[in-house]
């Protein structure tokens, strides 16, 4: 069973990690910035950078409690047959009620795991023969679809601007899902992706190829795998120097050829030895020069910044 929370959060912060000072110094400006008097009941901008860190700072303690999940606000507290769930909850709203906030009654409830719920843009669910699965929740699926239809429907520019508006973000939403259950036409986007078809083919300056063209740049493919998450150590941050744990977690977040790659290179880049840390992504470079050679010899992982450097090197340009 278990017990779904708004207004709550998972990690502590302040104390396990050793952020740079420019860091630390806005999280402090944060905390000492105070209420305006003219608009007493308002907080930080819901959706901003600083919302779900000031909530962790708030909330660090409360997943002692109960073995729960948690992100910025909102909680999934995890419960067994013989926990008291009122007991719990009570416990939660007296941590909470010290720090002047409070649960949600009208987003709180209990729910079987056979019964599924809604967390984070996903509903998880327990199956009756005891498996696993998680897919994009009802609510989610339909705000994509909505922002996707917008950008189909509007008459304002052509296929080609709109293939351009739409391939960020499909491939935003199918990055956001990729260790979800995606088949099926549904979360494949197979119908979506027709449904653009027909409008891009009425175009009278495309033809039926360049229609299906477009459709590819519009629907990028995005490697997916149910269930492979690859979790983060709770005691672990990007901060605490530790670059060969952080190395080899980033580099599982890749496959094919760039994971054969990152494994053979030890985690490191191909250019210039460093480990990869997670604020720079990890490219697949042609030591040819030719992108149709795919053989492992022939490719290295890179940083972005060095693979740019490479180029930079034998061309004068990127």
């Amino acid at each position: 069973m278990e017990k779904c929370f708004d207004r709550i959060n998972h990690t502590s912060i302040m104390e396990r990690v050793i952020a740079p000072q420019t860091i630390k110094t806005g999280i402090w400006r944060c905390l000492k910035a105070g209420v305006n008097p003219e608009f007493p009941e308002q907080g930080t901008p819901q959706g901003g950078v600083v919302s779900p860190l000031l909530a962790n700072v708030a909330l660090d303690g409360i997943e002692d409690i109960h073995y729960s999940i948690r992100y910025a606000d909102d909680m999934v507290v995890i419960l067994k047959p013989k926990d008291d769930a009122d007991k719990i909850l009570k416990d939660i709203q007296e941590f909470l009620a010290a720090r002047g906030l409070k649960v949600s009654e009208k987003k709180t409830k209990l729910v079987r795991a056979t019964e599924g719920f809604d967390f984070l843009g996903w509903h998880f669910k327990v199956q009756t023969n005891g498996k696993f699965r998680c897919v994009p929740s009802e609510d989610n699926y339909r705000t994509f679809r909505q922002k996707v239809k917008d950008i189909v429907n509007c008459s304002n520019y052509g296929a080609k601007v709109k293939a351009k508006k739409l391939a960020p973000l499909v491939r935003g939403w199918r990055n956001y899902h990729r260790y979800c259950k995606m088949d099926g036409s549904r979360f494949s986007l197979w119908r979506t992706a027709h449904r653009a078809f027909k409008v891009f083919n009425k175009e009278k300056k495309l033809n039926r190829y360049k229609a299906s063209e477009l459709i590819k740049k519009a629907f990028p493919a995005v490697s997916r795998s149910e269930n492979s998450h690859v979790n983060v150590k709770g005691n672990k941050s990007p901060y605490d120097g530790d670059t060969l744990y952080w190395s080899k977690r980033n580099s599982k977040l890749y496959d094919g050829a760039t994971s054969k790659c990152l494994k053979r290179q030890h985690h490191s880049c191909g250019h210039c030895g460093l480990k990869f840390m997670d604020d720079e992504r990890v490219q697949l470079h042609h030591i040819d020069g030719n992108h149709d050679n795919w053989e492992p010899k022939n490719l290295i992982a890179v940083h972005h910044s060095c693979h740019q450097h490479i180029h930079t090197g034998k061309t004068g340009k990127v």
